[in-house]
């Protein structure tokens, strides 16, 4: 070493530059990733806090809106952004640090999938890797992101996905980040080929507009787009109820949303109460159930609708704190309500008492991607053999509950055949006494509804969660 550096002070320590929105990001990631949390309910108690600590002027809208784009733009491309940064170690990834690797996604994600220049993805993800990782293992880091730097989107695709001739669904799974078990699943419930696929897959990983439904007798979609106004309401697409927030923002600011007379619910979602509600019906109609009414969006729709033609809603829900959440949404419906706390396996009504069931029953939530898109990296097949007794158990009761004459929709916000068309054959050949009637003319307008008598609707067909209906009349 030679005597003038010998002579030459130390460089100071820096302390690390702390940007609250990455902060931010990375707790979200780390509490999807340890506390198997969602990110729809970790992000909004995180943003306030954020706004509240930070104070406006240092965290204001711009600043949600990135932290948002971070949080979701890392889950919804895991799987490509794992293949690349794969690419770019010299060990297997389940060998890196779960926080590490949070942070060398989110800094992929600002490097592949946003307009953040280069220089500013490395940089503020290094910084964010000495604040929450340490000095050491932001090296790692900094190393890690310079390679993924190198290159764009298009050709790490090139590299790290293997080609569609060779072996098609790891293509697209790695293509469109997808498990490749989930690909399979969308493929053989979507049929057709190549191109159906890529865009269902494309149409999974696209932020989902959010969407309000006007509750019937209390408020009108008129009303919802006159508060909105022209630039940031539009009309929906399918349902007669819903308006679309173009523009985004709060809807849980909104007066009519903060006084129960509107909802956040997704147009697949409505469609599928009108459908029950709309379905052909002899005699009476004053008794409808809602069989598994959590977290409440389609009772109070069903609610509204019973209350226009005078009959009433009884809405179960099993567990307890979801039945709170029903009655909450409930609140201030113009007709009868009751709303229990009840086991649909094995449920407390009489046999032959309803006109009208839903039943919405658990399932994957592989037809909720867009909004849980940490739910694609979290189920695994053998969920599906759990959820399949207790979906043939609540079909059975619900077939049990209607009259002679009445009307049931089984539903599921999955297109998984072995949640769809398996479960309700499998019911009508060991319960029998019911029939399958054609759900189609329940959904006027919407295109693409496919040979029946069940609607599936799909991300890219019709721009709403891939929900399913069955409806099925009690004939003896």
């Amino acid at each position: 070493m030679s005597e003038q550096a010998r002579r030459r002070p130390p460089r100071p320590h820096r302390r690390p530059q702390k940007d609250p929105v990455r902060i931010l990001a990375f707790e979200a990631l780390r509490a999807v990733d340890e506390r198997d949390a969602y990110a729809n309910l970790v992000l909004p108690p995180l943003l306030k806090r954020a706004r509240e600590k930070e104070g406006p002027d240092k965290f204001d809208g711009r600043d949600a809106a990135l932290a948002t784009e971070l949080v979701y733009g890392t889950l919804r491309r895991q799987g490509t952004y794992d293949a690349v940064i794969a690419a770019c170690v010299d060990r297997p990834l389940r060998e890196v640090d779960p926080p590490v690797l949070d942070v060398l996604s989110l800094g992929a994600h600002q490097l592949l999938g946003t307009r953040i220049p280069t220089h500013a993805a490395v940089s503020a993800s290094v910084e964010l890797a000495r604040v929450v990782l340490g000095d050491g293992r932001a090296k790692f880091v900094n190393a890690v992101l310079r390679k993924i730097a190198q290159r764009d989107l298009d050709s790490w695709l090139e590299q790290v996905a293997p080609p569609y001739e060779e072996d098609a669904e790891d293509h697209l799974a790695v293509m469109h980040s997808h498990p490749r078990w989930v690909v399979s699943a969308l493929w053989d419930a979507l049929g057709g080929g190549r191109a159906g696929i890529e865009d269902l897959l494309e149409a999974d990983n696209e932020r989902p507009e959010v969407t309000l439904v006007a509750r019937p007798g209390r408020a009108t979609p008129a009303e919802l787009l006159d508060v909105l106004g022209e630039e940031s309401g539009l009309p929906g697409r399918w349902s007669p109820y819903a308006v679309r927030m173009a523009e985004g923002g709060e809807p849980g600011a909104l007066a009519p949303v903060q006084e129960g007379r509107a909802g956040v619910q997704d147009e697949g979602s409505q469609l599928v109460a009108i459908a029950l509600a709309d379905a052909p019906l002899e005699g009476p109609d004053a008794r409808w159930l809602d069989g598994c009414a959590g977290p409440g969006g389609k009772a109070a729709l069903l609610g509204a609708l019973a209350a226009e033609r005078g009959a009433a809603l009884l809405a179960s829900e099993k567990q307890p704190h979801r039945a709170r959440l029903v009655e909450r949404a409930l609140a201030g419906n113009p007709g009868p309500y009751q709303v229990i706390a009840a086991d649909g396996t094995r449920p407390p009504w009489r046999s032959g008492t309803f006109d009208r069931v839903l039943m919405d029953v658990p399932c994957s939530g592989l037809g909720a991607l867009r909004r849980r898109p940490e739910a694609r990296w979290r189920r695994r097949p053998e969920d599906l053999e759990g959820f399949a007794p207790l979906q043939r158990g609540l079909l059975t009761e619900a077939l049990a509950a209607v009259r002679v004459g009445g009307v049931v929709g089984y539903a599921t916000c999955s297109p998984h055949l072995a949640e769809t068309r398996a479960v309700v054959d499998d019911v009508l050949k060991k319960t029998g006494g019911a029939e399958l009637i054609d759900a189609r003319p329940m959904f006027p307008g919407v295109p693409a509804l496919g040979d029946g008598p069940d609607v599936q609707l799909w991300p890219h067909l019709h721009g709403t969660d891939a929900m399913y209906l069955a409806l099925l009349r009690r004939t003896a």
